[in-house]
């Protein structure tokens, strides 16, 4: 039986359609290979959101086409985000390339690779509780997505324009799979969307994501429900009524992208930096044990030295726990393209590595405060350059982007992995903590 590799780049949400795709074709008798010179058949789950995104999207892509050259009967598929993007574009670029798809048929990827007709959809692809899936995380975790496209205008952001607007799944079928994921062993799920908080709205629910949050901690045996990527104007105190739920981990990623006003307003945000502050102090009222993480944006175009210091100023006084600053990105098609691209990108760099150096002392100072407790973890696994160490997170570190706990695990048992245990930390740094049972 032939062997597929698959690429799989971007977010979380990629993911989950690249284990979607698997999915299907293991159902078909596919086998699964990591290394490109072993398979007779490579897929690249391409992101096309970012200028850094779709460089790494073309590197994958070329890697791909030399071990075509090496060996040709090699069929290659580059999908997804960026495919639909500028799919006439990458033709052009890869003629050795054999199946073009973006983000509409993924459940067709067999159909494809197999050269059987197929009808285009004609939305995005979402699946569903019935779509097959080849889980790729550790077997204790696992993504769920609940929606696809978006509904906000950001000036900045290509998502709407790929993906199209916001489309909720069925609460029944969320409902479903997770019980589904939770029966093949999986203590924690991630609920991700480009905007979990919006959940619902696009078919009349008014705290949609509430509704579904109050049937996922119903779930016997399911340990931790961890929200992403929520936006700010969103957060209501009915949400934050449901976060204090045990199930449900201290933890909220909620993109401010800017505090400065103007930029603000620039960028079609709600908050700016002054209201940003009074919803933080609100969520940690609300919730005393919560960590936040952000998502930041410099360089965007009018982001002066006052608007800067406006944006220095305001991650100072917001210590988050967790923070991703990114470069502004100068996208086609976008409402704030004809703005330009006015700040120079050795600026951009420099801003981007002061926020980081605040955030490193405010991380450090965080982390502190978990000395000498003894917090709960979920155990994924061993350190490879130390089978002796165990890796495992707290309810307040998401899997692929913040931290871990490093427990010191001299017995060498292995009866932990895959469960939540107690864990006493004994000692912390910037973004880990340290600990033993």
């Amino acid at each position: 039986m032939k062997k597929v590799a698959l690429i799989s780049l971007g977010c979380a949400k990629n993911l989950v359609d690249s284990e979607v795709m698997l999915g299907y074709l293991h159902r078909s008798g596919y086998n699964f290979v990591t290394k490109l010179d072993r398979a007779d058949i490579i897929i690249i789950n391409t992101c096309g959101f970012i200028k850094a995104a779709r460089k790494e999207s073309l590197e994958a892509m070329r890697k791909a086409v030399c071990e075509k050259k090496k060996a040709t009967e090699k069929i290659i598929a580059a999908v997804g985000c960026y495919v639909k993007r500028e799919k006439d574009t990458l033709k052009k670029k890869f003629p050795e390339i054999d199946i073009w798809m973006g983000v509409n048929d993924f459940d067709k990827i067999v159909n494809a690779i197999e050269g059987l007709p197929y009808e285009s959809a004609a939305s995005c692809f979402l699946y569903d509780h019935t779509s097959p899936r080849y889980l790729s995380t550790p077997a204790a975790w696992t993504y769920v997505k609940i929606s696809e496209g978006c509904s906000h205008n950001c000036s900045f952001c290509a998502i709407p324009m790929i993906k199209g607007t916001y489309c909720s799944r069925n609460i029944s079928s969320i409902t479903q799979e997770v019980k589904q994921l939770v029966s093949r062993g999986i203590k924690e799920i991630n609920i991700v969307s480009q905007d979990s908080t919006y959940f619902g709205r696009d078919v009349g629910l008014k705290n949609g994501l509430t509704l579904l949050l109050k049937n996922l901690i119903k779930i016997k045996k399911l340990e931790w429900i961890r929200i992403l990527y929520g936006y700010p104007e969103e957060i209501s105190d009915d949400f934050l009524e449901i976060m204090q739920e045990q199930k449900i981990c201290p933890y909220l990623d909620i993109p401010f992208q800017h505090s400065a006003p103007e930029i603000i307003k620039r960028m079609k945000r709600g908050l700016n930096g002054i209201k940003a502050l009074k919803l933080i102090k609100k969520i940690r009222e609300k919730l005393p044990e919560v960590a936040i993480r952000t998502s930041l944006i410099v360089g965007f175009p009018g982001e002066g030295k006052k608007e800067f210091e406006n944006l220095k100023k305001f991650v100072e006084e917001a210590k988050f726990d967790h923070l991703g600053v990114f470069t502004y990105s100068h996208e086609k098609n976008t409402s704030c393209y004809s703005l330009g691209d006015s700040v120079k990108e050795t600026i951009k760099k420099r801003r981007k590595e002061i926020l980081m150096k605040i955030q490193a002392e405010i991380s450090y100072k965080n982390n502190t405060k978990y000395l000498g407790r003894k917090i709960d973890v979920l155990i994924e696994g061993r350190l490879k350059e130390d089978p002796s160490i165990l890796l495992a997170r707290s309810g307040f570190q998401a899997p692929e982007v913040d931290g871990f706990v490093y427990i010191d695990n001299p017995e060498n048992s292995s009866d932990t992995i895959n469960t939540i245990q107690k864990v006493e930390i004994t000692e912390s740094d910037v973004y880990d903590l340290y600990g033993k049972f």
